[in-house]
Order: C-alpha cells, then structure tokens, then sequence
C-alpha cells in the first residue's frame, strides 16, 4: 500500500469502473427472465395483471428493468391477442447490448487503471531495489552472491510484475462480479419462490475453496524453491563467465556443465511441482462445476420449476463462472509471485549501510591531518583482526607507503580511510573529526582511488576517464589521458575517446586499463589520493612517465601508497611496514633500509 498510495487517484478510478462493471452485470441479467418468459407461457392482459400482482408481493418494491422503462416510455407488453408487441420486443432487445456496452467500457478503464498503477508501484520497486543495493555496506556484498542478486532483481521482479500488471485488474474486478452475480441469484430465488436452490450453490463453496487453498500453498512453496535454484543457476553462470579463462585454461568445462546440469534439474523439479499444482486447479474446478450443475438440474425438475425461472439463475452462474475461472488463475498468479515479492522484500527490508548521524558534519576541504587512534578491525565477529591497536598520523601534503606481506592490512588502511567500514574499535580521523560524524558523500569528495582491481565499464574511453566528474568538458579529459600517458594508445585507434571498451575494459590490455583509472583520478583532483598497487600493471618505461605525473599530481596532497614494488615509494615521507595487522617499521626509504629490519629484507628479495 505504500507504493501504491502515490497513485491513489487512478487506482479509485480503476476500482469504481470494476464496480460499475459489475453493476453493469446484474442490470444484464434482469434481462434475461422476461425475454424467456414468452416462450414458456402463454402471454395475456389476464395474466401479465395477474403476475404484476404476484410481483407487486414477492418483489419487495424491485420492479423489473424492462417493466419500469416500458411504463416510463408508454410501451405496451402485450397486445389484445396476449402475444408481446414488437416495441417491447425492441425494447428488451436494444436494453441488454447497452449494459454490455457499458460493462465493456468499464471493464477496459478498470483493466487500464489497474494496470498502469500495477505497472509504476513495480517501476517504483525496482528502483527502490537498486537504490537500497547501492547502499548497502561492501561487507554486504563479500557476504552475498552477485549472481543472486541479479537474479532477484530481475527474474524476481519480472514475476511479480507479470503478476501486478496482468492480474491486478482481474483481482479487483472479479470478486465484484462474482458479488452482483451472486445477490441475483439470492434475489431471483426468493422472488420465484426457489430459495431452497440456493443450497446448492452454498455447498459449492467449500468444495472448490478448501482444496484450492491446500494447492496455493503448495504453490507457493515449492515457486520460492524454485526461485531459490534460479538465483543459484545465475550465479554459477556468473561465476563461470567470470572467470572462463581459468575454466578453460584447467579444461573444466564438463566439470562446470555437470554442476550446471545439477543446479538445472533441482530448479525444474521445483517448477514442475508448482506447476503440477497450478494446472490441477481448473479441472477440479471444472468438475466442482459440472457436478453444480447436474444437481441444480435435478433440483429443478423435482420442483417443476419454468425455464424463464431457471434461465436468470443459469444466466448468473455462466456469468459468474468466467470471473471464477479468472480468480482462480490470479490465485496462482498471487502465490507465485507472494514467493518473489518476499525476496525482494527482503532486500529492501535490509540496511547494512554505514550508520550517518543526524548532525552529521559537511566537510568540504581537507586542511591539517588524518589519524589512526588506537584502531583494531575484523571483518566478522568471529574471525580474527585484520588490524590491531594501530596508531598513526599523517600530515597534509605527505606521501605514506604501506608495504608488507600479501594479507597484512595494507588494503584495510585504505578502505577505512574511505569509510568502506568502520573500525571496530578506535577511530579514524580528519582534522580531528571522527570519520563517522562526516557525511559521507561529502569524505568521500575529497578522495581518490586508484586500485589494484581496475574497474572499467562498459562504455567509451571519455566516460570512463570522466567517471566521477561528470562536469569535465573532453579538454581536461584529454589532459588527464595524457599525464598518466594513456593518450597515445587512445588515440592510436580510429574511434578515439569514443570507442567503446566493453565489459570491464577487456578491449583493452592490463597496463592501458591501469593507465585509465589513473587518469580517472588525476582528471577528479582530489586532496586525498589512495593508490593500491595504482602502478602494478605498468611497463617500466610507463611506469616512469606515470609517477613523474603523480608526483606533480601529488604536490600539496596527501597520498596513501599501497605497494608491493619498492621502487615506486622510495621518495615517500613515511614508510609504514605491516605485519600481522600491527606496524612492525616506520620511516623513510633509508632510514628503514639502514635499520636492517623487515623493510631491509624485502628491499634484498626485490633488488637481488
């Protein structure tokens, strides 16, 4: 209801039309009885006087359709010889078409009404999706499947839609329908003195609605096991198209086809479990139906009751009967996708974002210095500490290098320094304001990143160097191409800046990839810099073009430097060693290197 309130207006419109539609229904089936009624009996001023009297007792003040219009328009019923004239033979003939006419019309405004307001609440919902996804913590996404996600976003989404925009309108209009359908047949069988019919209808009801009931919820559990195999269907093929060149590389193609296959055949089992349920539900109807029929058929020749009595009743079942078989198919509809929109309320119930408080502060410029207080980090509760009791400052305008073993916390300096997380215990701060009491669009305004795992997207060169500043004209594109000496190969293709890369750069070799988030960053021209391995991916000979740009790039800034090759942080101001998540070592290039500790060592393995 929340996603629908915005569009109330249409939806009252869409409900009214489906009331009037049934409306239109019941004023239909007045027809129906009079019409019939020549044909059973014989027509005479003696009798139509003496049927108005039966009727002016058992009608309850309700005069017929076809009589009050008769009597408004001076129509007589009959003639002289007890035969009807052909004015009211007219009259019954054109009045039926008009309340199928307007049936018609209000069907079609309930169905588009309906429609359109299923169609924006699930438009709403899959932005509100990608919104929620988007803010969700990075520890989030190390704990969930991508391929999963993907799944529920779309396949999840794609069921429910189907089943709002499709069945929306059938669901509001039937059971109207079904409502003046039945009080006609209640009506009609007091006035003709058959309420004891009526019994036969009533014990139709728990026999169709008792086993369909069972069968919903059988639907519905075994569509959410299947929505369950699909989202592990798109992730195995995820993961495999990922990473297809170590799939070929091992030859584990069949390998990866029989766990395909595996995951393949629970995800049909469960569909054909649901489906068997689905498809079992019209049948049994059907025989609830015919089985109705047969005994009202008995009903009424026991009770000699006329066929312009029976016809109105048998009109009113046939009319509430498609109604029934449409509320019966939106049913599992419904159940299918109540399965899918519980994923996908899930996610959207789901908040790991990093906590803002409400007087979070603005921070527009970086001015004196960031710390490290006393900070200790895990990535779970019960796993152990990536860094502990870390302490440490840098200066505005200095360069620190983090070196050490793969998996001593380099990484994990970095992403708190971004606020990916925050410390478990201790803090990180800038100018002596906690991290977590800045905004953090704005903290993460004043940052640049260049990482080990290049991102590129699939869109052209200009776009992705201009990523994150979208205000940058192709001048300073161009320029940032060129300080981290990317334009030469850029331009060295026909298409230029506009060509397109395709998915995560692979047009496109390792070093021109790294030479583009570079670029990226220079063109972004934040105070703070964080290079993870920014240089990794770089001939020597670029590599030597690039850092003489970051250099440049790095005069006045503050520079967080991740690296594994020494050589590229012999000019920093400070040189943090890591170890086990503590810093072992500290200080300059040669400093360190005199000292004969761990940094000694390392620079002996490389230089060697």
């Amino acid at each position: 209801m929340t996603y629908v309130k915005p569009y109330k207006t249409r939806l009252i419109i869409g409900l009214l039309c489906g009331v009037l539609a049934g409306g239109s229904l019941f004023g239909a089936l007045r027809f129906i009885g009079p019409v019939f009624k020549p044909f059973e009996t014989e027509v005479t001023p003696d009798n139509l006087v003496q049927e108005e009297k039966q009727g002016s007792k058992k009608d309850t003040g309700l005069e017929t359709v076809i009589d009050d219009a008769a009597t408004k328009l001076g129509v007589e019923k009959a003639r002289e010889d007890g035969t009807i004239t052909w004015q009211f033979m007219l009259l019954s003939i054109l009045g039926l078409p008009i309340f199928i006419i307007a049936r018609a019309l209000m069907t079609f405004l309930n169905r588009y009404f309906m429609r359109w307001v299923g169609a924006r609440v699930i438009m709403d919902i899959r932005n509100d999706l990608f919104r929620t996804l988007q803010r969700q913590s990075l520890r989030y996404f190390s704990n969930t499947q991508i391929g999963s996600l993907i799944s529920r976003c779309t396949y999840d989404t794609n069921m429910v839609e189907q089943a709002v925009s499709r069945s929306i309108a059938d669901l509001t209009r039937a059971p109207i329908e079904i409502f003046f359908a039945a009080l006609f047949i209640v009506f009609s069988a007091f006035k003709h003195d058959i309420a004891g019919s009526l019994f036969v209808f009533l014990i139709l009801i728990p026999a169709v609605i008792f086993p369909l009931s069972v069968l919903s919820r059988h639907i519905k559990r075994h569509t959410s096991r299947a929505l369950q195999g699909i989202s592990s269907l798109v992730s195995r093929m995820q993961e495999t198209f990922s990473g297809i060149k170590i799939v070929k590389a091992f030859n584990m193609e069949d390998n990866e086809l029989q766990r395909f296959k595996y995951l393949n055949h629970k995800y049909f089992k469960s569909m054909i479990r649901a489906l068997r349920a689905e498809l079992f539900m019209r049948p049994w109807t059907e025989v609830i139906g015919i089985v109705f029929a047969c005994m009202g058929l008995v009903y009424c020749f026991a009770e000699g009751i006329n066929l312009y009595q029976i016809a109105p009743l048998a009109g009113a079942v046939l009319f509430a009967y498609r109604p029934f078989k449409q509320l019966i198919k939106v049913n599992a509809t419904v159940q299918r996708s109540t399965a899918a929109a519980e994923r996908l309320f899930e996610i959207l119930d789901t908040d790991t974002s990093l906590p803002e408080p409400a007087d979070a502060v603005e921070k527009t410029s970086f001015d004196d210095r960031i710390a490290f207080n006393n900070v200790s980090f895990s990535y779970a509760p019960d796993q152990p500490q990536v860094i502990s009791d870390m302490t440490f400052e840098l200066p505005k305008g200095q360069i620190a290098a983090f070196v050490g073993e793969t998996g001593a916390g380099k990484s994990t300096v970095a992403n708190l320094l971004a606020r990916f997380y925050d410390p478990t215990q201790g803090e990180v701060a800038m100018d002596g304001i906690d991290l977590r009491r800045i905004k953090i669009k704005s903290l993460r305004e004043l940052i640049g990143i260049v990482s080990q795992d290049t991102i590129l997207f699939n869109d052209t060169i200009a776009n992705n160097i201009a990523y994150g500043s979208p205000e940058a004209d192709r001048e300073q594109v161009i320029k940032a191409a060129k300080e981290a000496n990317a334009d030469k190969f850029i331009t060295a293709n026909p298409e230029g800046y506009d060509r397109v890369i395709g998915d995560r750069g692979v047009m496109l070799s390792g070093g021109q990839q790294q030479r583009l988030a570079i670029a990226r960053a220079i063109l972004k021209d934040p105070p703070i810099l964080i290079l993870d391995e920014a240089t990794s991916a770089l001939d020597t000979v670029t590599e030597k073009l690039v850092q003489e740009a970051l250099f440049r790039l790095m005069e006045n800034r503050t520079v967080f430097a991740i690296a594994h090759r020494l050589s590229t942080i012999k000019n920093a101001d400070q040189i943090f060693v890591i170890d086990e998540g503590q810093i072992q070592e500290r200080g300059t290039h040669n400093e360190l290197f005199k000292a004969g500790g761990a940094y000694r060592e390392l620079c002996d393995i490389q230089f060697s």
